[in-house]
């Protein structure tokens, strides 16, 4: 059985390139007080970080933590952290979706679906993004209305909180039984 794309190797190199700028990556700073009060309500003793970046949000939680947590990364464009993730009981997925080419969603979908055994941080921006790609596409290859988006994650998770922000939303879901 072949592996499930979830990232061409030219969009990989491309992130990649991105990933050196300072200031790429920086949304899941904001996101880590909501991912910490997650973690606190479950007892989380480990977050997978799905599309982590340069680790941004592991770094920023340690701040918001009063005790250890086992961060494991993932992101494919970071070649020590671009293997199959294993799955966790809470992951974060942080200011990446827009992110994914568009004819790869589902796939990245169903693999965030794979790996979240029990609940689900994620946040989607749905507006176009301040940086744009060497190729001249806007960052955020995926500018869809929140229903949309919605109606992907709802055949997927439970939902179990839901807010709309400036630009996007934030949810909290678990997995479905």
């Amino acid at each position: 059985m072949s592996e499930t794309v979830l990232i061409t190797e030219e969009y990989r190199k491309m992130q990649q390139k991105l990933h050196e700028n300072p200031q790429y990556g920086v949304a899941s700073v904001g996101y880590a007080p909501l991912v910490a009060q997650v973690i606190e309500a479950i007892g989380a003793q480990e977050l997978l970080d799905y599309g982590a970046g340069k680790g941004r949000l592991g770094q920023t939680l340690k701040q918001h933590l009063k005790r250890p947590l086992n961060i494991r990364h993932y992101d494919p464009a970071i070649p020590e952290w671009a293997a199959t993730p294993t799955p966790s009981r809470l992951v974060a997925c942080i200011d990446v979706l827009e992110h994914i080419e568009p004819d790869l969603i589902d796939h990245v979908l169903d693999d965030l679906q794979r790996v979240t055994l029990n609940v689900g941080v994620f946040t989607v921006d749905t507006g176009a993004a301040i940086k744009v790609l060497p190729d001249g596409r806007n960052a955020h290859l995926i500018q869809q209305p929140v229903a949309w988006w919605l109606s992907k994650f709802l055949s997927r998770f439970e939902l179990n909180r839901f807010e709309r922000v400036e630009n996007g939303f934030w949810m909290i879901v678990e997995r479905k039984s």
